[in-house]
């Protein structure tokens, strides 16, 4: 498909319908990528005030066949946020749409436009006395916007689930120029097609979304945190197994990490502190939390004896305060930095049947090891099926001297995957990184009914062209 670039006459047609004030420095920073693996190019940046706004940049955008990328955060880990190959596109950022419209704490509903961050409505949920479980590294960075656009899922889906679960309503508007408001706070709505789930997860390839309506939790009145150091990822799946018929809906999170990821943040971030001398191999980070009438401290203090009398756990850091839950989280979320700044070879996000994971961990490595010698860091959130599988040069070497071998990584950890039915994006999204492994591991069926879908929301093709769809 054929698209114009940005030129003065489309500039002056989005100033003459929304005024000036709508455009942004094009700074470089829309350009890139947390990774540094794509870089952009700009033509202009608009940032509506709202849907009206919105909808006549996109109207305009779409007859003039001028692509457009969205932008919400810009901590997006495929390189769906960047215009890679695209010959100055206009970035549509969500950064002025930042207004909590309303807050309903009987109803456990929030209503806000989807520039907020996730720490934005974490904190206005709080002073209610409410939880906006979705909870990522990134959350003071990450716009709700984009956490619908990718599906995003981190810590607590266990719990709450992915974002399409805590989302109850969608603003959205179209490259027809059309807007779609359904903010309703409704649990129940059988009228028709479900919309909504069609934009979350479509990663701005069908259309905009500039608001929604959604869930929050009872705040736990009692939680407790937990470092717990098992021998490998089978008995870290039967604590996991044991805990929930422990806890039921009480575990908010249960994250598997492994000594590798602890190995990496020593040998790059060596101010970090650890509350334990000795890295242990494999490790749970399992979160609770209660209502009033159960101490979740006692609570995970019970099921550690448990799991250390069936020999399932050998030590662990048990969290007193705050504080201490606050670091124990705080070591947790820096991995992905020390990651960062080792440098992946490749980075792997998956999903698996909880059955088939320690199958995949051991079969994983050892079909690398004839590949090559590698650093593996394998850490994830193993309550609900997703690890981060990302392959590191020895010790010594950089990514760049592997450049070689990245495809046969990739290919060797994405094709045992799709073996042991699991899914090669669980919950980054597809974005510009996977195009070409969604073609390989998808049925045919299901890309020509994702086409046709994007044939009828974006006839001309400009929302955010390469991504998804090739």
């Amino acid at each position: 498909m054929t698209f114009n670039p940005v030129d003065k006459e489309l500039l002056a047609k989005i100033e003459n319908a929304c005024g000036y004030e709508v455009f942004r420095p094009a700074s470089q920073a829309y350009a890139e990528e947390p990774r540094g693996r794509w870089i952009g190019n700009i033509g202009s940046v608009v940032a509506p005030r709202n849907v009206t706004e919105a909808s006549k940049v996109l109207k305009i955008c779409s007859d003039a066949r001028v692509p457009v990328i969205p932008y919400g955060g810009g901590t997006g880990l495929v390189g769906g946020q960047v215009g890679e190959n695209l010959l100055a596109p206009l970035i549509l950022s969500a950064e002025r749409l930042t207004s909590i419209i309303d807050i309903f704490p009987k109803e456990h509903a929030i209503v806000c436009q989807a520039g907020c961050t996730l720490e934005d409505i974490q904190k206005e949920a709080r002073a209610a006395d409410r939880l906006f479980p979705l909870s990522l590294a990134s959350k003071g960075t990450a716009r709700i916007g984009g956490n619908l656009a990718t599906n995003a899922g981190g810590i607590g889906v266990i719990r709450y689930g992915n974002a399409r679960d805590l989302c109850l309503g969608i603003e959205a508007t179209f490259p027809s120029g059309e807007i779609w408001s359904d903010l309703r706070r409704l649990r129940k709505d059988n009228s028709g097609y479900d919309l909504k789930s069609l934009l979350i997860g479509s990663e701005g390839t069908l259309g905009f979304v500039t608001a929604a309506s959604l869930k929050l939790a009872p705040l736990p009145k009692s939680e407790s945190t937990a470092l717990l150091f098992v021998d490998c990822p089978k008995d870290a799946l039967a604590v996991l197994n044991i805990a929930q018929d422990f806890f039921a809906e009480g575990i908010s999170a249960f994250e598997l990490l492994s000594g590798q990821g602890f190995s990496f943040i020593q040998e790059k971030m060596p101010d970090v502190s650890f509350p334990f001398i000795k890295i242990p191999d494999w490790a749970i980070l399992i979160h609770l939390g209660f209502g009033s009438n159960r101490n979740a401290e006692n609570s995970m203090i019970k099921l550690y004896e448990k799991i250390c009398g069936m020999k399932l756990a050998y030590d662990g850091v048990l969290a007193k305060s705050q504080k201490e839950s606050d670091a124990l989280w705080g070591l947790r979320e820096t991995i992905p930095e020390a990651n960062r700044k080792v440098g992946a070879i490749a980075s792997h996000d998956i999903s698996l049947p909880l059955s088939a994971i320690p199958t995949f961990i051991d079969r994983a490595h050892f079909q690398l090891s004839s590949v090559g010698k590698f650093r593996i860091n394998c850490f994830g959130h193993l309550g609900d099926g997703n690890l981060h599988f990302n392959v590191f040069p020895e010790a010594g070497k950089t990514k760049d001297q592997y450049s070689s071998q990245r495809e046969i990584i990739e290919s060797v950890v994405h094709d045992l995957t799709v073996e042991l039915e699991g899914s090669i994006s669980a919950e980054h999204g597809i974005g510009r990184s996977k195009v070409n492994d969604l073609i390989k591991y998808s049925s045919p069926v299901k890309l020509d009914l994702m086409k046709k879908l994007k044939n009828i929301f974006d006839p001309n093709g400009i929302m955010n062209p390469g991504v998804i769809i090739k």
